[in-house]
């Protein structure tokens, strides 16, 4: 039974990570400013574990692409890396921190895996997507400059989403 609530668990959070985007699409680069793919690749891990949390970070971006040209071909494998390290960071974390405080877990676990994205995305663009035309400024332009105002959305927004489906009962933190 707990396969096929994660599978259905997972789906759901793909399905959002599709979804959700198209309402940024209007707005030039908001995509790259807000994050929203994000928000349900970190909240699957919360909810699914690492299996699970990698097989939705892979797939919400490439099915986004295939069905809405987004994002970009030439952005696709680097953020499809880093969105798979999302979910699958977000879901071994919240396994092996342990803290007797939620909300400190949650945190913990969340910037943890934001680093661990991050840190793929600038790795593989500065050695194989991008070589030789990826720098350290770049990087850090792209991970945390231009993308403060998605950083501090998902610091607000993902807390209360795992604490509400934690509530609910669909995930245990």
């Amino acid at each position: 039974m707990r396969k096929t609530r994660d599978l259905v668990l997972t789906a759901m959070f793909i399905a959002l990570g599709v979804a959700l985007p198209q309402a940024f699409h209007a707005v030039p680069n908001a995509g790259s400013v807000f994050l929203p793919m994000h928000i349900p690749v970190l909240v699957a891990g919360f909810a699914v574990g690492p299996v699970f949390g990698l097989a939705a970070g892979i797939l919400t971006p490439l099915l986004s692409h295939l069905l809405f040209h987004m994002p970009p071909a030439a952005v696709l494998p680097g953020m499809l890396c880093e969105l798979a390290m999302y979910g699958l960071a977000t879901g071994f974390l919240s396994r092996v921190i342990k803290t007797k405080n939620p909300l400190v877990k949650i945190y913990c676990v969340l910037i943890g895996a934001m680093l661990c994205g991050r840190i793929t995305y600038g790795i593989l663009n500065a050695l194989i997507f991008r070589a030789g035309a990826y720098s350290l400024q770049a990087w850090l332009s792209a991970a945390f400059i231009t993308a403060l105002p998605g950083i501090i959305i998902q610091l607000i927004v993902i807390p209360l989403l795992v604490l509400g489906l934690n509530k609910a009962k669909l995930i245990r933190i």
